[in-house]
């Protein structure tokens, strides 16, 4: 997915809560030095977001705005990561449709944000069957290695919950991990900040739910899907 918002630098400054960060712009080319922008992920990002890293913002002048700008990209070593947690269903939707998650070719119908019980999937794809897949984005890496989540997430055992009833059910049911670090070698669930949702991601495996994860190409002015890598459990 190519972006055509406007693109700004700067250094991450602090985050006083998770909807917010403080950003000093570069070349203080708008305004004024400091700017307050939306962070896209209610994630802790900790590993990601220390003072004085490079930042990529995207400027979005507005009077219904709370801020003009929002924090798409943090610069860890000498790659961009996408933190921008609404980003990963639409790539997964982009990529499925253009036949790139080579599990998920064939379906001639792709709808988003379809119910299931008490819930929603993000995808819903009809073909030759019914296929539900909900769609996660990864930020956390540690010695090129990706894990999710970087905080406890009652919903996301909620929505695996829900996939385990559908695929028991006879629909096919896909939990697909896009992971927004571009030299991600693998991927597991993180057991040491939500053991809970490591084990429900083995029960849905065991009950038949597909585990995916699929690498992002990631760059100021593009993110896509590109390639499948190895889930551990």
């Amino acid at each position: 997915m190519k972006f055509n918002y406007t693109i700004l630098y700067g250094t991450f400054l602090h985050r006083p809560n998770r909807f917010i960060a403080h950003i000093a712009l570069e070349g203080n080319a708008l305004k004024s030095n400091e700017v307050v922008c939306h962070v896209p992920n209610t994630g802790r990002l900790r590993e990601l977001l220390i003072p004085g890293v490079r930042v990529m913002l995207s400027y979005h002048p507005s009077s219904t705005r709370k801020t003009e700008y929002e924090l798409r990209m943090v610069m860890k070593g000498s790659n961009w990561i996408s933190i921008d947690s609404q980003l990963p269903n639409a790539i997964a939707h982009e990529a499925i449709a253009t036949d790139v998650i080579e599990e998920l070719q064939g379906y001639s119908v792709i709808q988003r944000e379809q119910p299931y019980q008490n819930s929603r999937f993000d995808l819903k794809l009809l073909g030759e069957d019914i296929c539900y897949v909900e769609v996660k984005g990864v930020t956390l890496e540690v010695d090129g290695w990706t894990y999710f989540p970087d905080a406890p997430t009652e919903r996301g055992r909620k929505h695996i919950d829900e996939m385990i009833h559908a695929v028991k059910r006879g629909y096919r049911g896909v939990i697909l991990f896009v992971v927004q670090v571009e030299d991600a070698k693998g991927f597991t669930p993180n057991a040491v900040t939500d053991p809970a949702f490591a084990r429900k991601i083995s029960e849905a495996a065991e009950a038949g739910v597909e585990i995916l994860a699929y690498r992002c190409l990631v760059s100021p002015n593009e993110v896509r899907i590109i390639d499948r890598i190895p889930v551990v459990l």
